[in-house]
Parts: C-alpha cells; structure tokens; sequence
C-alpha cells in the first residue's frame, strides 16, 4: 500500500508571497464549496471532489490552494473543516467585519435583508439614508439612519467596508464621504465608476452588467443553431 505523506502549511517565508488577484476572487468559492461539504456530513475529500463541487478544473484549485500551502494529505485528501479555516483565515472572515449600507431602496433593503452575511463574517451595523421619509424605517430589525451619521458610525464601530446602493448620480459623493471617514473597502452596486485613492479597494456590482453578458450568450446560440451545418450540401 502506498505510504501516505502529510503535506503541512506554508511556511513564514511564503505566507508573506502575494496571491494573484483571479486566486483571491475564487477562494470564497472554494470556501463555499468546503462548507457545503461539511454541512453534508463528509470529512475528507480529494481535490477533484472539491473542483466538482466549486465549478472549476482539479488542476487549477490544486494551483490556487499552493498559494496558502498545501493542507492535504496525499492520498487521503483534504480535511473538509481544516481546509475551510485555513481558507477562511487566509480571506479575513474568521472574525465579524462591520459593515454600512447606504442606499436604502429596494436593492439596499434586500442586501440589508441577507442572511448570508452574516454566516460568512459579515455584520451590518448600520442602514443609511439621506432621503428623510427613509428614516422612521426599520430594515432587518436596524433603524434607517440618516447619511450624515456615516462618521460617527465609523468612529463607533471600526467601520472599514462601506456597500454602496444608491442611484449613479449619487454614488461618488458618497464614496468621497466614506474614503474621508476612513472606510477603505466599497462594495458598489451603483453603475458608476468610482474616482477612489490607490489604497482604498473598490468591487463593482452591476447586475445590468452581467444579463447582457448572458444575452450575448443567448444571441451566439441561437445565431448557431440557425446557422447551416457545416459542409451540408444547398
């Protein structure tokens, strides 16, 4: 039988390598799949389980988790809740992380209304608004404050990601107002680009965005299914 060998974590050297930003972008999934597995009772499992579950090729998640260092053990597999902290750890969601909403209206209620955020080390300790008639609101059990309370609620709660749901024309003031308050992570569903400082980090969320991307998907099928096959005689 062959003999198995523990593979351990990286070492302090390699823990200070920066990860590729496409490897960053698909650790949470990683972490979501873990999580699924480990709510599905299983304890190990192999690197191709773990692609199948996350929707990506063996090869590139084995490239992708040599960034953390390898937390297998070969021919065994992965522990599922070993893996799933380290992942965790390595992103920044083993502890809350405050976060404010500003931007109250239906897509601002429904982030405010998320049960996922905080399951995934997220909680959010303020709902913001500059509309007046918003602030006798009460949004997932938080009280609508106004948009002029944002420094305060900074200065309170360590706020450093701010999530942006207002209407484009007013989504860079309001990030101006959140970068000068020391917010220095924004998540932004406006469809705006946002002028930001190089050390402030912005994602941008336009759900316009990706139904036309799905469009253009539809068009190219449907575009070859009417196309003739190839070769077919007239």
């Amino acid at each position: 039988m062959e003999k198995t060998r523990a593979v351990t974590a990286r070492t302090s050297s390699e823990s200070t390598r920066d990860i590729p930003e496409a490897t960053v972008a698909r650790l949470p999934v990683y972490l979501r799949a873990l999580t699924t597995l480990a709510d599905q009772g299983t304890g190990t499992c192999s690197s191709e389980e773990l692609a199948v579950a996350a929707g990506v090729n063996s090869a590139k998640l084995r490239k992708d988790l040599s960034y953390l260092g390898s937390y297998g053990t070969r021919g065994v597999g992965y522990d599922v809740d070993y893996l799933r902290y380290q992942i965790a750890r390595e992103i920044g969601v083993t502890q809350d992380w405050p976060v404010v909403i500003v931007g109250i209206g239906n897509l601002g209620q429904a982030l405010a209304n998320y049960s996922g955020f905080r399951s995934r080390g997220f909680r959010v300790v303020a709902l913001l608004d500059a509309d007046p008639a918003r602030h006798d609101e009460v949004v997932a059990g938080i009280d609508v404050r106004p948009f002029d309370d944002l420094e305060q609620i900074v200065r309170d709660h360590d706020v450093a990601i701010g999530v942006i749901a207002t209407p484009a024309v007013a989504a860079q003031d309001v990030a101006d107002r959140m970068v000068a308050c020391g917010i220095t992570s924004i998540l932004n569903f406006a469809p705006s680009v946002l002028a930001v400082p190089e050390q402030v980090d912005v994602r941008k969320v336009d759900l316009s965005i990706e139904l036309q991307i799905l469009a253009y998907h539809e068009q190219r099928k449907t575009q070859h299914a009417a196309d003739p096959v190839e070769g077919a005689s007239a």
